[in-house]
């Protein structure tokens, strides 16, 4: 493990360990192999079913791991699975998740789709890759991704075969028995042949793989990027991109001795190419805390003693998972912990204090996205940290910040705002997403993967994002980044979180509003919150025109708040409002995304209504409406 502490320590790696000589294997198999053969004895994945910090745990060390992994490659090859076809998992995280994501990586491509998505879009999915088999979940109580995955696989002609993980493996005592009675139908009605996985992968050998594992770049992943409006984007990922983000991780943070919780979703990039990739690059070990990860029920309150029973020394964290730890008191020993890192999402400056004074711990935010594999930036552990940036871009990553100007693209200047674009070995140039179309004018010098985040690097050498490029508010022409206004109402004692969008306006186009949650037992109502806006916005255009304050916002797995949800909202608030001025007999039923035209109003009529009228009130508009039952 190499320490740095500033960017010339970057340059110092890069020199001494160049890219691709320092590529630790060519192979996800390779890797695996190299770290059983290093530290077979060792912990290697962790999993608990439920939360409690003396309930049952399941540990596998590196050997059984490889093991595992080894069986469930041949059981895919089996099934007539190639290196480039697609096997697909919709679970909640379990030992299964963890060996069948890397099991599918070696026989084929691994597929992980999340299992909150609706069938649709999980078909969709599905059909997008071409997935040849399917693992998920049996009928189980308290989930529905066993009949949801029935649906979805009824559309997907090409899934021949359906492999079930029963969770009653897990269960002990009076639950292990009453299950069977109260587990749900599933009335299965597609055309695959549905199997057992536990029976299916004890037919395979566990000592060597019965195929060659081909020294040779090629696709190892799909992750789809959204989706839980609209249909998903899916991201290619190579062998090289996935090994580089383990090798970053072990490099520059984890070793053998390391114990490292994570309670994220093993269908996100964070936990699977930054945290698994990294524990197998270095031989550490990961927990993964029940199977819904930090929405598992008592994670939360128990989360500190776990961090004591597991001598945790690395936490895995998302800025609403921090905020909801510090709302519970620190109960536990947790004087094992060297550092915690944040990520997905921008962390408020006052929440990373009060994590600190909390815990000791430092906390350390970082930067990476799917289109680039992951991994892009990271405050130093040993250096400067400074509060809001994301940090140094990783060895061997070449950031730079760009904007269009009447001579072409060109790259701005030091604290200058513009589109930052990344160039590394997790970057597939000219094909990131599965359709090409999607592939265009996605690249800046043919090589530099256009992230549609806006952000500027300081004197120091620090990126910043400041907003997302599709995120502007533009109010008469003029660009506001939400940023602005969300960093001013993190300042707020009383606010948790903050998102900012543009809502309609039949005169600007849009206006900015805002919409809050605050943190537990606040006072703050609407009111105060505006004229906090108003004291500390200091651009008067960003000033929100309308605050909302919700009991939560709308979040992603992954802790990012979710602005198409937000989006969606203030459409129907603001088409409602004309039609009622204006004393039309209508209002919105839904907003939905579609592919082409973006958000829809989708209106329902409640009396007659002069439709002509109502053309002329919401054409003032620049979102597009259609009647309810119109397709």
């Amino acid at each position: 493990m190499v320490r740095f502490a500033n960017p010339q320590d970057i340059k110092q790696i890069e020199g001494d360990l160049p890219w691709p000589d320092s590529q630790p294997a060519t192979t996800l198999y390779e890797m695996l192999s190299n770290t059983k053969a290093n530290h077979g004895p060792l912990n290697a994945v962790s999993f608990q079913m439920f939360s409690g910090p003396k309930d049952p745990a399941e540990t596998l060390t590196w050997t059984e791991l490889h093991a595992r992994v080894t069986q469930a490659a041949n059981l895919f090859r089996s099934l007539g699975v190639k290196e480039t076809d697609t096997i697909a998992f919709v679970l909640p995280n379990s030992t299964e998740t963890v060996v069948t994501l890397l099991g599918g990586a070696v026989a084929g491509i691994v597929n992980p789709i999340n299992p909150l998505l609706e069938p649709e879009q999980i078909s969709a999915i599905l059909r997008e890759t071409d997935a040849k088999v399917v693992v998920t979940l049996k009928e189980f109580p308290k989930t529905d991704v066993a009949q949801k995955m029935a649906e979805a696989v009824r559309h997907a002609p090409h899934v021949h075969t359906v492999l079930e993980v029963d969770l009653l493996r897990y269960m002990t005592g009076l639950k292990k028995l009453i299950v069977p009675f109260i587990r749900p139908k599933n009335p299965v009605g597609h055309h695959a042949r549905v199997v057992d996985w536990d029976s299916e992968v004890s037919k395979h050998p566990r000592d060597a793989l019965t195929f060659e594992d081909r020294a040779s770049e090629r696709v190892a992943a799909y992750f789809h990027t959204g989706g839980t409006t609209g249909m998903p984007k899916v991201a290619q990922h190579n062998y090289s991109g996935m090994i580089y983000n383990g090798w970053v991780g072990h490099t520059l943070l984890f070793t053998e001795e390391d114990n490292v919780i994570c309670p994220l979703p093993l269908f996100h990039v964070f936990a699977v190419h930054v945290i698994l990739m990294a524990m197998i690059a270095s031989g550490a070990h990961v927990i993964f805390p029940t199977p819904q990860g930090y929405r598992g029920e008592g994670v939360f309150d128990n989360f500190w003693k776990l961090v004591e029973r597991w001598k945790v020394t690395f936490i895995i964290t998302v800025p609403t998972a921090i905020a909801a730890k510090m709302q519970r008191p620190v109960n536990a020993d947790v004087s094992t912990v060297k550092t915690a890192f944040s990520g997905s999402a921008p962390l408020p400056v006052e929440l990373f204090h009060r994590f600190e004074r909390a815990t000791g711990v430092t906390l350390v935010e970082g930067y990476g996205l799917t289109e680039a594999t992951c991994l892009v930036s990271c405050n130093p552990v040993d250096g400067e940290k400074k509060i809001g940036s994301v940090g140094i871009p990783f060895p061997h990553c070449n950031v730079k910040i760009l904007k269009q100007s009447p001579e072409g693209v060109v790259e701005c200047e030091v604290d200058e705002v513009g589109e930052i674009c990344v160039d590394n070995p997790g970057v597939r140039q000219g094909g990131t997403y599965t359709e090409t179309d999607k592939n265009r004018d996605l690249y800046h010098f043919g090589n530099f993967l256009r992230t549609g985040d806006l952000g500027r690097i300081d004197p120091d050498g620090y990126l910043w994002i400041t907003g997302r490029a599709k995120d502007l508010i533009i109010r008469g022409g003029h660009n506001i980044d939400p940023a602005e206004i969300e960093e001013a109402l993190a300042g707020h004692k009383d606010v948790a979180f903050a998102g900012a969008i543009g809502q309609p306006d039949s005169f600007a186009g849009e206006l900015p509003c805002v919409y809050v949650e605050l943190v537990e037992d606040a006072t703050a109502n609407e009111d105060e919150l505006m004229t906090w806006c108003r004291e500390h916005i200091h651009e008067r255009a960003a000033i929100p025109k309308h605050l909302e304050i919700l009991p939560e916002l709308p979040k992603t797995a992954v802790g990012k708040i979710f602005k198409p949800d937000l989006r969606k909202r203030a459409i129907a608030r603001i088409y409602d409002a004309a039609l009622q001025k204006e004393g039309l007999a209508a209002h919105v039923a839904a907003v939905t995304e579609d592919k082409k035209l973006g958000l829809v109003a989708h209106l329902e009529k409640t009396g007659d209504v002069d439709e002509e009228k109502l053309t002329h009130v919401l054409g003032e508009y620049t979102r597009p409406w259609r009647w309810k039952d119109v397709a």
